[in-house]
């Protein structure tokens, strides 16, 4: 028997968020901002607080500083239903921090990594494999030992009996040297979005990237902001849905990190991909009604209710 539905596994940070700030930052001037929130932050982070939210049994594993940023964040996976039994606190390395500046649907960022960038399979405790049904990846180019790793860490969780997924995310040093041929037949979920896929692809459109990845991938889903996502199935066959749409943005920080808290809360439960695909829909858009990357998410009742008033049915 499996402890839990889903094994989050990757990188973890404390994200400052800065909302209406009058203009881009210029240097050697100072700018004024109107809220400001210290939160609970990273991607693989957001996404298992949601995931959780929504009723999966989730676990994470990573690593963070033995420090007042790392309490903040393992006592606030906690209050958000994770179980942190896996994560590691190291007094070498400092927990990261990304400055989030928040600018309506868009937004700028600039990380620390600290603990996150020295995390690799060798401090992964071995339970993880065989305690999970599904593993879920994410912002492996924040991860300079997780990169490393990867392949290694999808084949053991793979003969596990696992089910896994990678949302890549962006690649801050734009070099993108992960190579997708060898990666993607171990991937279940592929979840890029369309700027993240065409840059690991080497590729001036989407369509030029779907053609490239098709012959190694499984099943993939391009996240597309307010275009919608795109399923692509192994069998070949494709969807495009558009998006639920919120016209009062709060912000739009860990909008696609909820897309996949929602699609792989159901995808655990054996849902169709394409009932999948409008679940995750519907989470992205609730993402939006409140700042920061969890503050929507604080049941599934709540969830759902807000996503019905944005016409998801």
């Amino acid at each position: 028997m499996k402890t839990f539905d889903i094994i989050a596994l990757g990188e973890l940070n404390v994200d400052l968020i800065l909302n209406r700030i009058d203009g881009a930052p210029e240097v050697g001037k100072e700018k004024f901002c109107q809220d400001m929130i210290l939160t609970l932050g990273s991607s693989t982070a957001i996404f298992a607080a949601n995931a959780a939210a929504l009723g999966s049994k989730v676990a994470f594993c990573g690593m963070i500083g033995d420090d007042s940023f790392g309490d903040l964040v393992e006592s606030s996976l906690q209050k958000k239903g994770v179980d942190t039994r896996y994560l590691i606190r190291q007094s070498k390395y400092a927990t990261g921090a990304t400055i989030c500046l928040s600018y309506n649907e868009d937004r700028a960022n600039v990380t620390y990594q600290g603990a996150m960038d020295f995390f690799c399979a060798r401090d992964i405790n071995k339970g993880v494999f065989t305690a999970g049904k599904h593993l879920h990846i994410s912002s492996i180019f924040m991860q300079t030992g997780i990169r490393n790793d990867i392949i290694a860490i999808l084949k053991e969780a793979k003969a596990n009996g696992m089910t896994t997924s990678l949302d890549t995310q962006w690649d801050p040093s734009e070099k993108w040297d992960l190579d997708y041929r060898e990666l993607l037949p171990l991937i279940d979920v592929f979840l890029p979005n369309e700027k993240e896929l065409c840059c690991l692809t080497g590729s001036k459109t989407v369509e030029e990237a779907v053609e490239k990845i098709r012959p190694y991938m499984n099943n993939a889903v391009i996240k597309w902001g307010n275009k919608g996502s795109l399923l692509l199935k192994k069998d070949g066959s494709e969807r495009m849905l558009k998006p639920y749409l919120n016209t009062h943005v709060v912000d739009a920080i860990g909008a696609g990190d909820s897309f996949n808290s929602g699609f792989l809360s159901r995808f655990v439960q054996g849902d169709s991909l394409e009932d999948c695909q409008q679940y995750g829909n519907m989470t992205g858009a609730v993402n939006t009604t409140a700042a920061g990357g969890t503050g929507a998410f604080t049941s599934r009742e709540d969830v759902e209710k807000k996503g019905h008033e944005l016409g998801w049915k």
